[in-house]
């Protein structure tokens, strides 16, 4: 890697030499896992593209299945699909300052890296976030299906492209927002453009004008891709990958200059938190309260979590609000949100600690209660976003009969405790050390929260599905039914965690790891 000052002028020789240290990075982080931690990313590497494949594949060959009535309904809403693809991608980027750090930043003081490194790094780790994936493949799928199997590989390509051009606006926005933010007035202003940005789609919801904004998405124009790719009209196909291409191009190098901007002003927000005065409380009235007071405060007053809390709450509840989702749909979405709220800090929960682990470890309290206290927080999160998602995705569901309601609040407890579980687990085997100051930052490495994702996608988008059929029943037992074995195979796991920390040498090596 080169040693020359961290700093660039935009010029091709720089967004070469960025590209060059982008991969002696990846390659740096890479060579500083385990070689098992390799052979389980590498494992779910392929997994996650065999679901992807599968995404597109099976549902093109499953529409023979159902009527050509609900084809007809898909084909009017798939351009709305692909809009609410990149307003999740731009929401993604804004609350996490831009992207993700490829190294974090008390890491990166040694090593020039450039903003050019920083914004390429951000495009490729987009990825990681559990809404992203799922909500491609969702798209993915929808497409294939209301297409069919003929010339499946055209009809796809142009929506992977939109998916990549959507991936890098959000990343134009998210540095943009992150510049702004860094200013002198920079929450004043950033607020007041998400409550301005709320308050419009607010307005159009409640005055039945979102359908026809959205009739008026620039989206259609891929479905006409698709469309063309299908029906064989190839020169209207290749010039809507030429346009899709080089907006792509032209998006990316779009965002070198805000991610300049941004990072080369001060972390006003993160300063600011450090900074403040906190005014004692009351003593709490037991050992367990203590330790929950100290986890809530440790999320609450962490810059990315606060941020990535709110939008995961609100974001899929407004896509199911504009999208007018049935209840049987909405048994998807506290699986969505429960793995996108692990990822914030759940995969790596002692990690809220960071140096004051030692301090904690020290207090006269039970090593149980620590435990518990992380369990119980972790759910109540999780719990919390997701049942205001699901507020908001039944403003316009309409009221559910009774198999409805207990397959979605089956799906929400269960999706909840099986991440909770994965995650104790993963937190207690793999702990990592990482600063959740930076606005930016992840709990574990990148490469190890690719892996992540993708487990815990598969997982709680299976359990979403299997409630999904239990709301076609007459009655709430199947939900119930569903629901009882696989909370007692989470909490089986949970147990099984719990005995693991309480030896302490395993207590010991998850906190010199956290707090080094």
């Amino acid at each position: 890697m080169r040693t020359a000052p961290s700093w660039t002028e935009l010029s091709w020789p720089e967004l070469s030499r960025g590209a060059g240290d982008l991969g002696a990075l990846f390659a740096f982080r890479r060579h500083g896992l385990a070689d098992s931690s390799r052979r389980r990313l590498r494992a779910s590497g392929l997994v996650c593209v065999a679901l992807t494949v599968s995404a597109i594949v099976v549902p093109a060959y499953l529409r023979s299945a159902l009527s050509s009535d609900r084809v007809g309904h898909l084909v009017a809403v798939m351009p709305s699909f692909y809009l609410g693809f990149g307003v999740l991608a731009i929401m993604a980027s804004v609350t996490s300052g831009g992207g993700r750090e490829l190294v974090p930043r008390d890491e990166a003081v040694a090593f020039p890296v450039s903003s050019v490194t920083e914004h390429l790094a951000a495009l490729l780790l987009a990825p990681l976030n559990v809404a992203w994936v799922i909500q491609a493949w969702a798209i993915l799928g929808a497409t294939s299906y209301v297409f069919g199997p003929h010339a499946l590989a055209a009809t796809v390509v142009p929506v992977l492209l939109w998916i990549v051009l959507a991936t890098a606006i959000g990343q134009v926005v998210g540095w943009t927002f992150e510049g702004l933010r860094r200013g002198r007035h920079g929450l004043l202003v950033t607020r007041s453009l998400s409550a301005a940005s709320f308050a419009g789609v607010a307005v159009l919801v409640l005055d039945d004008h979102l359908t026809t904004v959205l009739d008026h998405s620039p989206t259609v124009s891929v479905y006409l891709a698709s469309l063309a790719g299908q029906t064989g009209h190839w020169a209207r196909w290749a010039i809507s990958l030429a346009v899709l291409l080089a907006l792509i191009a032209l998006a990316v190098l779009a965002g070198l200059v805000p991610a300049r901007w941004a990072l080369h002003r001060p972390l006003r927000d993160e300063l600011r938190l450090e900074g403040e005065r906190h005014e004692p409380v009351a003593n709490p009235r037991s050992d367990l309260a203590a330790m929950l007071r100290l986890d809530r405060a440790s999320i609450w007053r962490s810059v990315p979590l606060r941020r990535g809390l709110l939008v995961l709450a609100m974001m899929p509840g407004a896509v199911a609000l504009a999208g007018n989702l049935e209840w049987r749909l909405i048994t998807i979405l506290p699986g969505l949100v429960a793995s996108g709220g692990a990822l914030l800090f759940g995969v790596n929960a002692w990690c809220l600690d960071g140096r004051g682990a030692l301090w904690r470890d020290s207090l006269p309290v039970a090593p149980g209660l620590a435990y518990a206290a992380k369990v119980i927080v972790l759910f109540e999160v999780l719990l919390a976003a997701a049942g205001l998602t699901i507020v908001l995705a039944a403003v316009r569901a309409g009221l559910p009969d009774r198999a409805e309601l207990a397959a979605v609040l089956g799906a929400t407890v269960v999706v909840s405790a099986q991440v909770v579980a994965a995650c104790l687990g993963w937190s207690v085997r793999s702990p990592y050390a990482v600063d959740l100051r930076s606005a930016r930052a992840t709990p574990a490495p990148p490469v190890v929260m690719a892996g992540y994702s993708a487990r815990l996608a598969v997982v709680t988008t299976v359990t979403g599905l299997l409630f999904s059929a239990t709301s076609l029943a007459p009655g709430p037992g199947p939900a119930i039914l569903l629901a009882i074995p696989l909370l007692c195979w989470s909490g089986w796991r949970l147990a099984r965690t719990a005995a693991a920390w309480s030896e302490p040498a395993v207590r010991s090596r998850v906190i010199a790891v956290v707090a080094s």
